[in-house]
């Protein structure tokens, strides 16, 4: 019997982590993208080699979605899909930091069944199955409950405080970050903090993952407006990210519109 969609992530996202880790320490042959698109290292290419390779060997019928690799105009006429950033915080994994993590996603129908958010740095591999629950190294997360925005923590970069977000006020939040937004995501979702936000425009491939996460442990997810995220899109962003338990979700959507 084939692997399940969530089974071939996680053993995918082990054997990205084994060659991530590989080259650390080592000439990372560090280039700048076009356009400001950051940077990009011969082990995010060498992940994305090996995650493609062995995924679409799995399941040569899904199509394929990666920061990585070029985009393809018929990839939205596939009905399932991968959806992979090789290196979420990139930027991290070369200043030898830990938090740089491997974002693995399948999505159907313009949703996400299964994903996989791995940091091989600090051996934590969260994962989720539409309808199965998250969990942290196998062992089931949920989402915090405080509904205070005085005193929720929450995850996102200074410029999201800029008063011109919030029309009706900046909260009180106390703010912290971490580089790969699927991390913050995923830190969300185990309840470490109460939400996260981002207001730019975000690539499927930064938030497919860890919206499933974070939506498998009890959080609302949407985009900066509260619409569902899909994805899959033409273009493969969303129009921001807003996570949170329901009531605080709703508590932050609404000094937001």
């Amino acid at each position: 019997m084939p692997a399940s969609d969530l089974t071939l992530l996680i053993e995918a996202a082990k054997a990205a982590g084994k060659e991530a880790l590989s080259h650390v320490g080592g000439d990372l042959d560090v280039r700048h993208k076009d356009d400001n698109a950051g940077p990009v290292t011969k082990a995010d290419l060498a992940v994305n080699a090996l995650l493609e390779d062995r995924l679409r060997r799995a399941r040569p019928e899904y199509g394929w979605l990666s920061e990585e690799s070029a985009d393809s105009a018929d990839r939205v006429t596939s009905e399932t899909l991968f959806i992979v950033d090789p290196i979420d915080g990139t930027r991290s994994f070369i200043e030898g930091s830990e938090t740089w993590a491997h974002a693995l996603a399948v999505v159907q129908d313009r949703e996400v069944t299964a994903a996989v958010v791995f940091l091989p740095a600090r051996d934590k591999l969260y994962s989720a199955s539409q309808g199965g629950g998250a969990r942290l190294n196998g062992k089931p997360i949920s989402v915090g409950r405080h509904t205070d925005l005085g005193k929720a923590t929450v995850l996102a970069t200074r410029p999201s405080l800029d008063a011109r977000h919030w029309p009706r006020g900046v909260p009180n939040l106390k703010r912290s970050h971490r580089p790969s937004l699927a991390y913050r995501l995923s830190l969300v979702a185990e309840g470490r903090y109460d939400a996260m936000f981002t207001f730019r425009p975000s690539w499927e491939w930064d938030i497919a993952a860890g919206a499933l996460i974070l939506a498998e442990a009890g959080a609302r997810v949407s985009d900066r407006r509260g619409a569902p995220l899909r994805f899959n899109n033409a273009v493969p962003q969303t129009d921001g990210v807003l996570a949170a338990n329901p009531r605080l979700h709703a508590a932050l959507l609404d000094q937001l519109l």
